[in-house]
């Protein structure tokens, strides 16, 4: 009893030490509830089955990425569990010089752990049900449910695995403690406190040069990741190459500048002399030359926290934007023209001959009108010929455009081709600009930016083509922006418009039907579309290529459904990221406070007072935190202009708002973190 007794006084009396520590434990027990009560969340809104199923798929992937983040918070809790050992060795040994044993200090160390792990599993718990609240509107929001339904949500498979993840983590954290008391020595933890470290002076010479060469290694793989990209990073493999440069880059950099800048500061006589900067500068250089590699670690993961939320918020918003743009019709439907070549796939001839039936007539013998619940509708088809292919309209821009960019885009695929009659209806029907031609003009038509990129290399050459027969000049030397199929990104690389005379009727590939549902209603939209696909049930069905059906519906849903699952497993690993590393950041400022009190009493007795000891604390504290987190920010520049390109056909419209939301997350976390650990500092210092 006496030893629980003693451990809750030793909590009690340390608490503006444990700050830090109960922050980390309490925020991390919290986020890991939150996003394992979705499901939870989900139950309770009013959702279609389809919609359904793809929360339900969110939160499986959210659930393994639990496992990954338990891992994160578990070294993190470690990690602070040994800033707490070393702050308290002189404690320890006093406990054994009056007689105290191992063993009865790491009771007193278990009890301590326990009584942590309760109240941080209270308090975070209690903190994740009241943020799961506002979770559970941002899931309604984002997948347009009824909250009318909506009540106070507790979910007790979260709670449980909250308490099981977090309690092995506690478990461990005690063995550690064990383990680490057995190995104490009186005489170390006495001394503690009076063990210094040594400045040591790297070579400037060296250090210029390893900076040098680092800097231009640094700066080869951001050109890999940007201008480079088409040239350097053909498959997902390659871009482990400027990844793993940066990252030896960084390691680097830090080791180089941490020796560089109080040799380039000591010249700085009137600057290094003047108050306590030269205790100051020195102080933080040993941090620097001590913490190399991590501060390299927690650059990479503040530079993974700033491109992951910037990407996965821009991609949401983008798709959520895009929505009204690139699906302004109710419905779309599709079917492929077959021919002869597909009898190898299993097709007979009936079926590749009903297959040049239109869509219409198609779903007329199957006895389905579907002009019956259209009010409106276009139709337009879709011609292809192996004479005209992506290479080919490219021309003698060709090597000049492979050997520019990536070998992955297929050169040798026959392009789509569309009358300019068709087409037009199409844009007039989606309320986009109409064009003409000539009989020897043609245009193209798209929105997807990497291949118009490409593709105006050629127009604006004025590249000939021969269609049908027929050779054609560019009437327009860039594309047009168009598109004919319905989707939720810019997924158009390009359709060549031609002339209505010169289409052969014997190449069309594609028959699509667009159209308005007389009916705004929802429910009923969707029961004309499960009508159309029961129609694949039907015995006479299997005589036809049945078209496939693309409905705003449809898109909408996915479209949200896309950008929910990336922004809450972005979130999700983003804010983890960003506690761990600024959590890191915040209790090695703690022990090096601890291990530097005499220092600072040092300090007063050459005559400094409070002022000047707490503004070159607060100087260390600022320049420890914005180190790592300026390098991470300039690497986040080029990382996010990749993150851009990669999910360029989503639009980056959203971009500068995602970026500004990740600045929020980063002030409020980063900035609690440091303004938390300069008043502990603070504390620890200050004179009794």
């Amino acid at each position: 009893m006496t030893t629980i007794k003693l451990s809750f006084r030793n909590i009690k009396k340390s608490f503006k030490d444990y700050a830090i520590y109960f922050f980390t434990l309490i925020l991390g027990v919290a986020i890991f509830y939150v996003f394992n009560s979705i499901e939870s969340q989900a139950v309770l809104l009013d959702v279609t089955e389809s919609t359904y199923d793809i929360i339900e798929m969110m939160t499986t992937m959210l659930s393994g990425a639990s496992v990954f983040v338990a891992f994160i918070l578990g070294f993190l809790i470690i990690y602070a569990s040994r800033f707490l050992m070393k702050r308290r060795n002189k404690e320890f040994g006093i406990y054994m010089l009056l007689g105290m044993s191992k063993r009865k200090i790491s009771m007193i160390l278990f009890f301590e752990t326990i009584l942590i792990g309760i109240i941080s599993l209270l308090v975070g718990l209690g903190l994740g049900i009241v943020l799961s609240q506002l979770m559970s509107m941002l899931v309604a929001n984002m997948f347009d449910a009824d909250m009318t339904k909506y009540e106070f949500i507790f979910s007790s498979d979260a709670c449980i695995k909250t308490i099981i993840y977090f309690g092995i983590m506690y478990v461990i954290v005690m063995l550690f403690n064990v383990i680490n008391v057995g190995k104490c020595k009186l005489i170390d933890l006495i001394q503690t406190s009076k063990k210094s470290e040594t400045v040591k002076m790297k070579n400037p010479m060296l250090c210029t040069i390893v900076f040098a060469i680092s800097a231009v290694a640094l700066g080869y793989a951001y050109y890999m990741v940007t201008g480079g990209i088409n040239e350097t990073v053909e498959t997902p493999k390659d871009i482990l190459k400027p990844i793993i440069i940066g990252g030896i880059s960084t390691f680097f950099i830090f080791w180089s500048l941490s020796g560089l800048i109080l040799k380039i500061v000591m010249s700085m006589k009137n600057f290094y002399t003047k108050g306590l900067n030269t205790f100051t500068l020195r102080q933080v250089s040993s941090k620097i030359n001590t913490t190399v590699f991590s501060m390299t670690i927690i650059c990479l993961l503040l530079f993974v926290t700033i491109c992951v939320l910037s990407s996965c918020l821009s991609l949401k918003n983008s798709m959520s934007a895009n929505l009204d743009e690139l699906a302004p019709a109710d419905v779309q439907l599709e079917k492929r023209v077959l021919d002869e070549s597909w009898l190898d796939q299993g097709y007979n001839m009936e079926q590749i001959e009903n297959s040049k039936l239109s869509v219409k007539e198609i779903l007329e013998r199957l006895d389905f009108n579907i002009d019956s619940y259209l009010k409106e509708s276009v139709e337009y088809n879709l011609y292809q010929t192996d004479e005209l292919t992506f290479g080919d309209t490219l021309g003698d821009s060709l090597e000049i455009i492979k050997n520019a960019y990536t070998s992955m885009i297929p050169y040798n695929m026959p392009d789509d081709i569309m009358t300019i009659s068709d087409y037009n209806k199409v844009a007039k029907f989606y309320g986009n600009e109409e064009y003409s031609l000539n009989e020897d003009e043609y245009l193209i038509i798209a929105d997807f930016d990497s291949m118009i990129t490409i593709r105006n290399v050629a127009l604006q050459n004025n590249q000939e083509i021969t269609v049908f027969g027929h050779t054609l000049k560019p009437k327009y030397q860039e594309c047009k922006y168009g598109f004919v199929e319905m989707a939720s990104n810019h997924i158009n690389s390009g359709i060549i418009i031609i002339p209505d005379d010169i289409a052969d009727e014997s190449c069309i590939v594609y028959n699509s039907v667009i159209g308005n549902y007389y009916t705004n209603d929802l429910d009923e939209q969707r029961e004309i579309q499960n009508q159309i696909r029961n129609l694949v049930n039907n015995p006479l069905a299997t005589k036809y290529n049945l078209p496939s059906i693309n409905s705003k519906v449809d898109i909408s849903e996915a479209s949200i459904g896309i950008g929910a699952l990336v922004t809450f497993l972005g979130l999700y690993l983003g804010i983890v990221f960003l506690i761990a590393s600024v959590a890191i950041l915040a209790l090695k400022e703690l022990t090096e406070s601890t291990d530097n009190k005499e220092r600072y009493k040092m300090l007063r007795k050459l005559g400094a007072d409070e002022k000047m000891i707490n503004k070159s604390l607060f100087r260390q504290v600022a320049i420890f935190f914005m180190f790592p987190l300026v390098v991470a920010i300039i690497h986040s520049i080029f990382g996010i202009t990749f993150c851009s390109y990669v999910i360029s056909t989503f639009g980056n419209e959203q971009l500068l708002p995602s970026i500004v939301m990740t600045a929020v997350f980063i002030v409020v976390i980063y900035g609690g973190y440091f303004v938390i650990t300069y008043l502990c500092s603070k504390n620890i210092i200050k004179e009794n």
